[in-house]
């Protein structure tokens, strides 16, 4: 992170040692791991390494104090074999939290998740997706913040100002699960002559009534997907530039508990980047408890996403189906899988991902994970991937 990011978590670092209080927390967790990734077909792209070893950590120190302010620091970074965009530092979260009896305020870096999908994270916009660390868009970088909750009996106003714009990361020119030209994410071109240093805006309400979670927001500023223009770089070798657009989003969340079912929804409506659109996802989950009479819960997942942009649309996720299966054993190593297909159902294109993890004895535990990508037309965003087929297995000890 530059350190501009850095200098923006000062008044949360004066706050944290002007406080005189005595402390009641004062903790050191985390992890590190090792990580390796192979690909089932050679590469389409000549620069390309086939297969890739990597190692992370992500320490966790966390302090307390007795009227309930509290310090959170965790850094993150992996080093790559093959990739070196995906050998990188970030911050993940370093900021100082003010409580009060009516509201509470954290001032850093930070992060927040909105959403209620399994597949597709439709309206989770505050934190910069991290892309080289998954395609599946789930890791994200921490995010220069000042955010104010005030919780009420009739529900929680969030407001956040974000003072600094995080650029997405993309695989480098050595790197798989890239696009056929290079992202060159060293040039981004922004649509505000502030650049990064837009402030940008979000309201957000949330509440629960009976059976139904829903959140609704509106955000100002930067938009964190960009639009991806061709260009060259220094060396005169054509890339991606990334144009990154003003933006108004609104965004809802919606879900209901009824029983062992689930039902969910997100939806948007965006302005100003090229054309206003409006996109959705929603779907259902059902949880058969006890299973063939064991102690393990199989959970069935069913959704669909549209974004009226279709064949314009800057994601795959246009004209979607997606099924899968989610299963919890219940073990004392904590065992869980999670399959998913997704299938456009504009084209034969299709993708399978599957998720796996359990612990090993007290302070390890062994992730594996899984895509293919299925009969992919030219004109799909896919296409570029098709033949980055991988299986992941990654070793953690945690601490």
């Amino acid at each position: 992170m530059r350190v501009t990011v850095v200098g923006t978590t000062l008044f949360a670092m004066l706050c944290l040692f002007s406080t005189p209080v005595k402390g009641l927390a004062n903790e050191l967790s985390g992890y590190v791991a090792a990580e390796g990734r192979y690909f089932f077909y050679d590469t389409l792209f000549d620069e390309q390494e086939k297969n890739s070893g990597s190692f992370a950590f992500q320490p966790e120190y966390y302090h307390e104090w007795e009227d309930s302010s509290a310090f959170l620091f965790v850094p993150f970074g992996r080093l790559d074999s093959a990739d070196s965009q995906r050998s990188h530092f970030d911050i993940r979260e370093l900021n100082y939290l003010w409580p009060t009896e009516d509201w509470e305020l954290r001032l850093g870096v930070g992060k927040v998740f909105w959403g209620v999908t399994e597949f597709v994270h439709l309206i989770d916009i505050v934190n910069q997706t991290d892309l080289v660390e998954n395609i599946d868009g789930e890791d994200k970088l921490g995010q220069p913040m000042a955010h104010l909750s005030v919780p009420r009996d009739w529900g929680v106003w969030d407001v956040f100002l974000l003072p600094y714009f995080r650029e997405r990361t993309f695989p480098g020119r050595k790197g798989r699960l890239r696009h056929a030209l290079v992202v060159d994410t060293d040039h981004p071109t922004y649509e505000s002559d502030d650049e990064e240093h837009h402030l940008d805006f979000a309201v957000r309400y949330s509440h629960t009534v009976g059976d139904w979670d829903f959140g609704i927001y509106h955000f100002v500023g930067t938009g964190r997907e960009p639009t991806l223009l061709p260009g060259v770089d220094m060396k005169g070798r054509p890339v991606l530039i990334p144009y990154y657009e003003q933006i108004n989003q609104t965004g809802l969340d919606l879900q209901l508990v009824a029983g062992q079912w689930l039902w969910k929804l997100e939806s948007l409506y965006r302005t100003g980047q090229r054309n206003d659109f409006f996109a959705s996802i929603g779907g259902i989950e059902y949880t058969f408890v006890g299973i063939a009479e064991t102690s393990m819960d199989l959970g069935v997942i069913g959704e669909y996403a549209y974004d009226e942009r279709r064949d314009n649309a800057t994601t795959v996720y246009e004209n979607d189906a997606m099924f899968g299966l989610r299963l919890a054993v219940n073990d004392a190593e904590s065992s869980e899988l999670l399959a998913g297909l997704i299938q456009d159902l504009d084209s034969p294109a299709r993708a399978l991902s599957v998720e796996a993890s359990r612990r090993i004895g007290s302070n390890w535990k062994l992730f594996l994970q899984a895509w293919g990508f299925f009969d992919s037309p030219s004109d799909d965003l896919l296409y570029n991937v098709r033949d980055d087929d991988f299986l992941q297995i990654e070793l953690a000890y945690y601490f």
